[in-house]
């Protein structure tokens, strides 16, 4: 994967972003991940410990599995997937074609506040984020 050249200063604004959209909002972590599943800046509040690595890992393949099944029903693409669980669930959502953001949140929060400020998020990560060369 070609993301062009990134540099710390806008993986610290992309960081802000995450913590002031998402982590504010209640979400226990969040991860930019590209398509293989590599991490690209990961954010939690502090209370919640995860394997992101292996989320990463896993998500990615998942991600990966339900975009074949889009194509197999007819559709481009599923861009936003969501998996609820009794206490916790993950909310995923392509950023571009090489990234995606991966929220992990409880009961608290709604779906529908949470994709507003995913949207805004990713809108506002769009405008830092290199284009492939």
């Amino acid at each position: 994967m070609n993301y062009g050249i990134v540099s710390q200063e806008q993986l610290e604004q992309i960081d802000r972003i995450l913590t002031d959209k998402l982590i504010k909002l209640g979400v226990d972590c969040v991860i930019v991940i590209d398509m293989a599943g590599n991490i690209i800046t990961a954010k939690d509040n502090g209370r919640n410990k995860y394997d992101v690595y292996s989320f990463a890992a896993l998500a990615a393949g998942n991600f990966a599995t339900v975009d074949a099944m889009a194509k197999l029903v007819g559709e481009e693409e599923f861009s936003l997937l969501f998996h609820k669980g009794q206490e916790s669930s993950i909310h995923f959502s392509k950023i571009d074609e090489e990234l995606l953001l991966i929220s992990m949140f409880g009961q608290e929060i709604s779906l529908g506040f949470l994709r507003l400020n995913v949207v805004d998020a990713i809108e506002k990560i769009k405008k830092l984020w290199p284009k492939s060369a």
